[in-house]
């Protein structure tokens, strides 16, 4: 046998056995999330950079073979419809906008409940927890969600079991992932327990990332208080986090540190050089900003959600914090993207 059947029947032994995943892709589904857990498995089931399909094997699969257009307007097509789910030792279902009214169709749904009554293992990545939550698919599971993400998730699930500090989750029939850059980190850990280290190494290596986290690691938010070292301000920062709509008054806030509201203020002026009126402002227009980049929510969604009660107050506090308005700051957050 010449050397080059050798390794055909090497890859042929191989792919037997391979790691087999089929993405679902929602619309307007996250492209980052999407291309960098496929991407780990493509690196993973091959030497060094050639994308054979030798210890792996992917498909994104759909209801029909249209177009599916991601939240930044690239369209990838499915090449494989909707077949027995046992055929994949994972299905992903790779979530994007929470503006979009019918993220997937109902052939869809149709099909991920047969892949629990399969016992086919169902990922969620970045809001493809939300799909699987409402379709029921999410009872008795802990759902891992960006901390953007987290109050939507409580008010459209209250009964389900939700967190936002971790980057992932995975139990034998379920996953959840943050999205970003840990769907490469939930990709590397399928790829060292179902393929190897050394293909887990290979993966990284080439996508430049030094080593993948694990999930308990906590999602990389830096929030405004990590820049003080004083821990009445820091708790007192942590509470304008939690009332971002500004509904906690200057006077409560200080009681729930302990404080009059005149020892707040000399504090903050102190620790941080601003009011804590200011530091509470700062709080609210960067929760803003962080939803205007990451979702097509209307202006007076976000507003509202930030403790105002018109667009154009919005507007100008915000444009008088960052130096633009809010449909600026989002055209040129979409345009980095």
């Amino acid at each position: 046998m010449r050397p080059e059947q050798h390794r055909q029947a090497d890859a042929d032994a191989k792919s037997a056995g391979r790691l087999k995943v089929g993405f679902v892709l929602a619309r307007s589904f996250t492209l980052s999330a999407f291309a960098l857990f496929v991407d780990t498995l493509r690196l993973a089931s091959d030497e060094q950079d050639r994308s054979g399909r030798v210890l792996a094997d992917w498909q994104v699969i759909g209801s029909t073979r249209h177009l599916i257009t991601a939240s930044c307007g690239v369209q990838v097509a499915p090449t494989s419809d909707f077949v027995d789910p046992s055929r994949f030792d994972y299905i992903v279902v790779v979530g994007g906008l929470l503006t979009v009214e019918n993220p997937v169709d109902q052939q869809t749904i149709t099909f991920l409940k047969q892949a629990d009554v399969k016992k086919v293992p169902l990922i969620g990545v970045c809001t493809g927890s939300f799909i699987l939550a409402a379709a029921g698919l999410m009872k008795r599971h802990e759902s891992c969600v960006s901390w953007l993400h987290y109050k939507e998730f409580r008010e459209r699930f209250p009964e389900l079991s939700v967190r936002s500090d971790r980057l992932f989750n995975l139990d034998r029939q379920r996953g959840s992932c943050a999205g970003g850059s840990s769907s490469a980190d939930m990709a590397a850990l399928l790829v060292r327990k179902y393929i190897s280290r050394d293909a887990e190494r290979n993966a990284l290596e080439v996508l430049q990332i030094e080593k993948a986290r694990t999930p308990s690691d906590i999602q990389p938010r830096r929030p405004l208080y990590d820049d003080y070292d004083d821990a009445r301000v820091k708790a007192a920062m942590i509470t304008m986090e939690q009332f971002v709509d500004g509904s906690m008054s200057i006077q409560k806030l200080a009681a729930t540190v302990g404080l009059s509201r005149r020892q707040l203020e000399r504090i903050f002026i102190d620790k941080t050089g601003m009011s804590p009126a200011k530091a509470y402002n700062r709080v609210r227009m960067e929760r803003a900003k962080s939803i205007l980049a990451q979702s097509k929510a209307p202006l007076i969604e976000i507003a509202l959600d930030v403790g105002f009660e018109n667009a154009s107050q919005f507007t100008r506090t915000f444009k008088r914090t960052f130096g633009q308005t809010p449909s600026q700051h989002r055209a040129a957050a979409s345009r980095a993207h």
